[in-house]
């Protein structure tokens, strides 16, 4: 759970200081251009919006912090849960054993959820090579 909680924390304080930096540097783009500052810095400045975007996306910031903050309450839920005796550690012949699968599902569906986001996969609006197969007419 601390590392769950860590982890989130980290990703939500990158994910804002980077949403930060690109929304001061966008907005400073149309200033600059206002005050005829040199086309470098105008120019500059727009490149920082681009870069740190790029920097979000390889990161996943925010992904990671909604994923891991959602996998920590989940399970504090089911520790509390357990302590408890509620829930359905309520009267169960082997709660440990229960605990463990239960925390080993919630492990392995975060698990899941982080690798379909590291998938790579086309941009938007992009159709995917065709593989070799696909070509209809073989070429001699």
């Amino acid at each position: 759970m601390d590392w769950y909680d860590r982890e989130s924390a980290a990703s939500q304080r990158a994910f804002k200081r980077l949403k930060v930096l690109q929304l001061a540097a966008a907005a400073m783009v149309p200033v600059a251009a206002s005050v005829h500052a040199p086309v470098w810095i105008t120019g500059g400045l727009g490149a920082l919006v681009v870069v740190v975007e790029g920097m979000q996306q390889l990161g996943q910031y925010q992904q990671n912090w909604t994923n891991y903050r959602s996998t920590c309450e989940a399970l504090k839920h089911e520790k509390y849960l357990f302590l408890a005796g509620a829930g359905h550690y309520h009267g169960a012949d082997e709660p440990e054993r229960m605990l463990a699968e239960r925390i080993e599902g919630l492990v392995s569906q975060e698990h899941a959820k982080w690798t379909a986001t590291r998938e790579e996969s086309p941009a938007r609006g992009e159709r995917p090579l065709p593989s070799v197969e696909d070509d209809p007419a073989p070429r001699s």
